[in-house]
């Protein structure tokens, strides 16, 4: 017997709405009225992509939970107005976790990527960002790459050493993933 997500969500009341379905508007009005009417922050992460595949448009995530959903997508929107709250939407995008994860791995001498390590990184990239803020964005601008890579694998380096699994060790680790970064610059002589 096929459950309908309407009614998946009346009867599971669940806290997460997580899309990569990639069928367009399936995260209807009513579905996400219901969820807000059980949860106080639910969270909505519609992140098909391109857009012609999204789940539900944020502005619509926000308006239907009256500003009450976490949302972020996978797609690169512009900052939505509602109830005189400006919402910047992040990008759940995986280019906020791997660069910082393998130049950490890397400086680290890490022998294999753990567990911790892979926490280590989300737990970085989510504290780049503070949610306190009505509107707040749940992630880091793409735009700060470099430096969100950067934190996120001074974090990786550190998990590797309490893992056990670097070769290498540094007392600063945020010199050494700079040392380590490239510089997209010319010489000065060139």
């Amino acid at each position: 017997e096929r459950i309908e997500l309407l009614e998946a969500v009346r009867q599971i009341k669940p806290t997460v709405l997580l899309g990569t379905s990639t069928v367009h508007n399936g995260f209807t009005r009513e579905i996400v009225e219901a969820m807000s009417a059980g949860v106080q922050r639910p969270i909505v992460f519609p992140i098909s992509n391109p857009t012609s595949r999204i789940e539900a448009m944020p502005a619509d995530v926000i308006a239907w939970s009256r500003g009450k959903a976490l949302v972020a997508v996978g797609i690169p929107v512009e900052p939505v107005q509602y109830d005189g709250v400006t919402y910047e939407i992040g990008q759940a995008n995986n280019a906020l976790v791997y660069p910082g994860l393998g130049l950490g791995a890397i400086v680290s001498g890490a022998s294999k990527v753990t567990a911790a390590m892979l926490l280590a990184a989300a737990e970085a990239v989510a504290g780049q960002v503070d949610v306190g803020a009505p509107g707040a964005p749940l992630l880091p601008p793409i735009e700060n790459l470099r430096a969100s890579s950067a934190t996120v694998a001074v974090a990786v380096a550190k998990a590797a050493v309490a893992d056990g699994v670097a070769t290498v060790r540094s007392e600063n680790w945020v010199q050494a993933v700079q040392d380590a970064m490239w510089q997209p610059t010319y010489p000065e002589n060139a």
